[in-house]
């Protein structure tokens, strides 16, 4: 298996393995790596050329209307390089590549791809700056790292889209690394309890529109951790993006300060209907059957009891 897998990365990843490890564990403001090359210049093709269309992922956003981004699972099916891809990841020379490149040992796959596979972004699409969920949602593992390699033949650091990676974003306006999403570029995160990162909207070109942002995410985990990172299970924390600093008194509006502040309220608006929606999920299953019903009783008498 480790001659396919060197059939399928680019021999600089297995020969400077030792000094990306450290790049990795240097980085600021968390550690991560960015890989150029990642693959092999021919499978790096045949990936993109597999990659699905954009009506074959999940395209439905969480308001339950078509969006402008697209995922995909079950990459199996896309052809015969994902399945080799999938083959790969699998593996235990992957798991101890990705293992040597961040120092983290016992590397498991996830099979589901549970968040992860293939991710299409049209124009006008963003990230909120987020820490993601930390533990795998159907097994006792935390997660470790994420794995994102971009298929993007054409793209400008102008056009949006950058995979930013925040110290602070309660705090920061700007971000501490950016991270163009260039064709065959892989980049290694930790996932962690300060593992914030997001992507800006994407802002193509006139002539450019017909592009979008290609990537393919996969996620790795861990039994366990050690003790000073573990924290309670949580769900993807995201964070409402700062006023830009140009904001300030007397400056005047544009219509791309217009643009940017009608999206932080979208945004914003969003986010409190997720919560106050996700609240409402909780009290209504609090209120469903014998348990229920016992805790209404309890209710009860607790505020009798108070009076």
């Amino acid at each position: 298996m480790f001659e396919r897998l060197q059939s399928l990365v680019g021999a600089g990843v297995l020969r400077d393995a030792d000094a990306l490890r450290e790049r990795f564990l240097r980085a600021e403001p968390f550690r991560h790596v960015v890989i150029d090359d990642f693959f092999s210049a021919d499978f790096a093709e045949r990936l993109l050329g597999e990659f699905p269309a954009f009506d074959q992922g999940n395209f439905i956003g969480d308001d339950g209307r078509p969006g402008g981004k697209s995922t995909l699972a079950r990459i199996r099916a896309l052809g015969p390089g994902y399945s080799a891809l999938d083959d790969a990841l699998k593996s235990a020379p992957m798991l101890d590549l990705v293992g040597r490149l961040t120092g983290i040992d016992g590397l498991l796959y996830d099979p589901f791809y549970l968040g992860g596979g293939t991710h299409e972004n049209r124009e006008g699409q963003s990230l909120q700056t987020h820490i993601d969920f930390n533990f795998h949602p159907s097994e006792r593992w935390h997660r470790r790292l994420n794995l994102i390699v971009y298929l993007n033949r054409e793209w400008d650091e102008a056009w949006g889209g950058n995979l930013d990676l925040y110290r602070d974003p309660y705090a920061d306006a700007r971000p501490a690394s950016r991270i163009v999403p260039r064709f065959n570029r892989c980049v290694i995160f930790e996932t962690s309890e300060h593992s914030w990162h997001g992507f800006e909207r994407i802002a193509l070109p006139a002539d450019k529109r017909e592009l979008s942002r290609k990537s393919i995410a996969v996620y790795f985990y861990t039994k366990d951790r050690p003790l000073e990172e573990i924290a309670g299970k949580h769900s993807t924390h995201y964070v409402d993006a700062q006023l830009p600093e140009h904001l300030v008194e007397g400056h005047v509006l544009g219509a791309d300060d217009v643009t940017t502040l009608r999206e932080l309220i979208a945004h914003r608006d969003g986010q409190l209907r997720r919560l106050y929606a996700e609240n409402a999920g909780l009290l209504q299953a609090q209120e469903r059957g014998f348990g229920g019903q016992i805790l209404y009783l309890l209710k009860r008498l607790y505020v009798r009891y108070r009076r």
